[in-house]
């Protein structure tokens, strides 16, 4: 299962819409690793000035690779991230997640790239 959701957050959801502030704090609650590092890596762009900020360190064990996975293999998940730090999320492989300045387009471009994803990639990343 993608997230652990309150049961008030279910009931809403099945009478209309939610809100994104209701869903961002379920992600937050459910995936803390994936959100950690999302929260860091905007810290570290705002800090820096940087068009973008990644991870290039590999997360400690399966249970926070699968959130990270399930966090940004989501639509959803990752519009309302997106939205709520406004910022411009990638991804390349089990851990290299980026944010970017969402007027960011050259370093995101580069980043996207067929290229990029062959260069990120190394025989201890079969498996992520």
């Amino acid at each position: 299962m993608s997230l652990t959701v309150p049961n008030d957050l279910l009931e809403q959801a099945r009478q209309g819409e939610i809100d994104d502030a209701a869903f961002v704090a379920c992600v937050r609650d459910s995936l803390p690793y994936a959100w950690s590092m999302i929260s860091e890596l905007v810290k570290q762009r705002e800090h820096s000035g940087a068009e973008f900020a990644d991870n290039h360190t590999p997360p400690p064990d399966e249970e926070a690779r699968g959130q990270l996975l399930r966090c940004l293999a989501s639509d959803a998940m990752r519009g309302a991230l997106e939205r709520h730090f406004d910022v411009r999320l990638a991804f390349q492989n089990c851990h290299r997640v980026a944010v970017f300045d969402p007027a960011a387009t050259g370093a995101l471009r580069d980043f996207v790239t067929p290229r990029a994803q062959i260069l990120n990639q190394r025989p201890e990343l079969v498996d992520c």
